[in-house]
């Protein structure tokens, strides 16, 4: 009796190690696997002769779904002086996007104000996103591909390349946004800034002298004021914000005014904050609940 119950003991253990172990280390790398929703890439561009890196984040599920479901995009643009990693690491981003199904994207600006340059001919970063980012992107996850499921928005600098990009690629974004944009950008000279310098070399290689070519279709106002009406039809909902503390409000103001002026379906929230990142993550909370109208 005494030995049966050893070999009923031995057997039960065996089975243990076969199949609950294995079992057990496979749902330890799956769980490590989807815990990953956030990774960092590069995409070796032609137009900018360069690797560009970006950041992605997928919706929960993603890295361990056995289906191919697609999901809306959502592409996030940092300020001057940061890079594609800020919006991961200056705001609790991976926690706020969790309840969205997005896949969302975080390009590399540099200081080029998302801008084909007048100055440097590598610097493409208005071609890039539009002509080889975007595409990688369709290419290398499961997104949807159609305007109704992409999203553009971003901070200062960002915040004015995402209007641009949404004044000029009307056909690409169902909505686009902006949080304490520099609006104005392609008005403003690199010499009145010589104070900042970052801001005010980034204008000069950017934008070029007064009067510029690039700064004329550049210069959102512009686009705008110009646009024909069957063009304001087409154009998505823009969102824009900004602190009432900050410098650049009295642009975002403008804008908003001009988008009334021109019938142009929009959102402007003038709130409390100033020109910082305790701002900015606030606000990217509140874009993309608004995003949940849009997005299909």
């Amino acid at each position: 009796m005494k030995q049966n119950k050893f070999n009923f003991v031995s057997r039960f253990l065996w089975l243990f190690l076969v199949f609950a172990v294995p079992f057990s280390v496979n749902a330890q790398k799956a769980k490590a696997k989807e815990a990953s929703r956030i990774s960092d890439y590069k995409l070796n561009s032609k137009l900018m002769k360069r690797e560009m890196p970006y950041r992605v984040i997928v919706p929960e599920g993603y890295n361990i779904s056995v289906d191919k479901t697609a999901y809306p995009a959502v592409y996030l643009l940092h300020g001057l002086t940061g890079h594609y990693d800020n919006w991961g690491d200056n705001a609790k981003l991976e926690k706020y996007s969790a309840p969205y199904k997005y896949i969302i994207i975080m390009p590399e600006g540099d200081n080029g104000w998302y801008s084909d340059s007048e100055n440097a001919a590598n610097d493409k970063y208005e071609s890039y996103i539009i002509q080889e980012l975007i595409p990688e992107i369709e290419k290398k996850f499961r997104v949807k591909k159609e305007r109704a499921n992409r999203a553009i928005a971003g901070l200062s600098m960002g915040g004015y390349g995402s209007l641009k990009f949404g004044l000029k690629y009307p056909d690409k974004f169902v909505l686009a946004g902006s949080f304490s944009g520099a609006l104005r950008a392609a008005e403003w000279r690199g010499k009145d800034f010589g104070g900042w310098q970052a801001l005010s070399d980034s204008l000069t290689k950017t934008f070029g002298e007064e009067n510029s070519k690039t700064r004329k279709e550049n210069d959102i106002f512009k686009i705008l004021e110009t646009k024909p009406k069957d063009g304001l039809e087409k154009l998505p909902f823009f969102y824009i914000d900004c602190g009432t503390e900050d410098g650049l409000l009295k642009q975002n103001q403008d804008f908003a005014a001009l988008l009334l002026v021109q019938k142009v379906p929009h959102e402007f929230r003038q709130l409390p904050g100033k020109h910082e990142w305790q701002y900015w993550d606030s606000q990217v909370q509140e874009f993309l609940y608004l995003s949940q109208k849009f997005l299909n």
